[in-house]
């Protein structure tokens, strides 16, 4: 479903990604994890096509996105990527549901159908009682469940999380971890996750180790 091949990227003389190969499946819950400065974040923000490599490819549903323009990366991005971060970034002027259906929007569905994409995210999230909620009057964890399904009302292709967790208290962290594995039995989601969080990448189906540069180690989880 993603096959990275031959990524490298610099910026100046500074060498950040040294030839990265990876491929993940369609519903696998892949983490990365290593050293600040491994480079983790920056190949996550290749595979989103937030940042184009010096050299190499990544495909998405076998689309090459690093020969794509930058309008059509747009819309490829918009339907096919969801992005989580570790500070929801919801707009606060938004109620919750709003904040869900602006993607929707973005990418041309009508008021009814975003609506109701976003209704059924809510239910499933257990937040229907949240949804005119703006964020200042939500809580850590759900905020951080309005921002997953703000990645989610598109159906895309995968799911990018960075240190979704990282804000959140035990209790919350837990619940939002166990959320993915809801969402990828529901809708067959898959999820590339930069975390520091041994609890998460203990349980994620494997995970990718970083190291200057490179993938260092590949662990399947048993």
């Amino acid at each position: 479903m993603i096959d990275i091949k031959g990524i490298k990227k610099s910026f100046g003389s500074l060498e950040v990604l040294k030839g990265i190969d990876l491929h993940i499946d369609k519903g696998e819950i892949v983490s990365i994890v290593g050293p600040s400065g491994a480079g983790k974040t920056t190949l996550l923000q290749i595979i989103g096509t937030l940042d184009r490599p010096d050299s190499g490819s990544v495909l998405i549903d076998s689309v090459d996105v690093t020969s794509l323009s930058s309008k059509k990366l747009s819309d490829f991005r918009n339907r096919h990527i969801g992005f989580v971060f570790q500070f929801h970034q919801l707009l606060p002027e938004f109620t919750a549901i709003e904040n869900i259906m602006i993607p929707a929007y973005i990418a041309g569905a009508s008021s009814k159908q975003a609506r109701q994409r976003a209704d059924d995210l809510l239910q499933f999230m257990g937040l229907s009682d949240r949804a005119h909620h703006k964020p200042n009057e939500l809580s850590g964890g759900e905020k951080q469940r309005v921002a997953v399904a703000r990645a989610l009302v598109n159906s895309p292709a995968v799911i990018l999380a960075d240190e979704p967790s990282g804000s959140l208290d035990s209790k919350n962290k837990a619940e939002l971890h166990q959320l993915f594995f809801d969402l990828r039995d529901k809708y067959g989601q898959t999820f590339v996750i930069v975390t520091h969080d041994e609890g998460l990448a203990s349980i994620t189906d494997r995970t990718i180790k970083m190291r200057d540069g490179l993938l260092v180690q590949d662990i399947i989880t048993e």
